[in-house]
């Protein structure tokens, strides 16, 4: 039975964010808000709960899943970065980026893409995403909610409750937080390459 959640969009409640974690860490599939879009999210070390979130996406293997992550020393845990890229990181998080890059030992196998050895890695700037991954104490493994055959991401937690009822285990209601995914940005050769133009805007070289 899918649980639901309505959740203070600026001021999430404590009680309730833990009540979501625990879901999380019993291998629960979620569904929560962020500041581009709502995504889906599990546990990064629970395998069948992203298998789910697979299924439910119609990805393969080449998929780029994303770890979000509370600030940048969690990002140097899991992903290698040099002190130009770390700048650079400085100078777009929080926000509606996702970054390719290295994968570190730290990242199981199975979520890095198979020949490249990458990860997506983002800080989000929305105050449950946040709050979330604070009662966590660890990156969550996500990916953008957007549906097979829908040529954008969902945007209302009461469409997500019609269409997702039974499919996942929590659905957070955070209000409507826009249809626009991140922008996602390669930085896995030292340069980089915009490979979705979202909602985030990318200029490094005025940083």
């Amino acid at each position: 039975m899918t649980q639901y959640l309505s959740i203070h969009p600026t001021h999430p409640q404590t009680r309730l964010l833990q009540q979501a974690v625990k879901v999380i860490e019993d291998g629960g599939l979620v569904v929560y808000p962020t500041d581009s879009c709502y995504a889906l999210g599990c546990h990064l070390g629970d395998k069948e709960a992203l298998e789910r979130m697979r299924q439910l996406r119609a990805v393969d293997a080449k998929h780029n899943f994303t770890l979000m992550c509370r600030d940048l020393s969690e990002i140097g845990t899991y992903s290698q970065v040099d002190n130009s890229m770390f700048r650079l990181l400085r100078s777009y998080t929080p926000g509606a980026f996702t970054f390719i890059l290295k994968a570190t030992r730290e990242v199981p196998r199975r979520l890095q893409t198979p020949k490249r050895k990458t990860i997506g890695l983002r800080i989000p700037e929305h105050p449950i995403a946040l709050g979330l991954l604070e009662q966590l104490g660890q990156p969550l493994m996500s990916t953008t909610l957007i549906l097979p055959g829908d040529p954008l991401p969902m945007t209302e937690a009461d469409e997500i409750r019609t269409r997702l009822r039974q499919q996942v285990d929590l659905i957070i209601d955070g209000g409507s937080c826009g249809v626009e995914p991140t922008t996602v940005i390669d930085l896995v050769d030292g340069r980089y390459e915009i490979l979705r133009q979202g909602k985030g805007h990318f200029q490094p070289e005025s940083h």
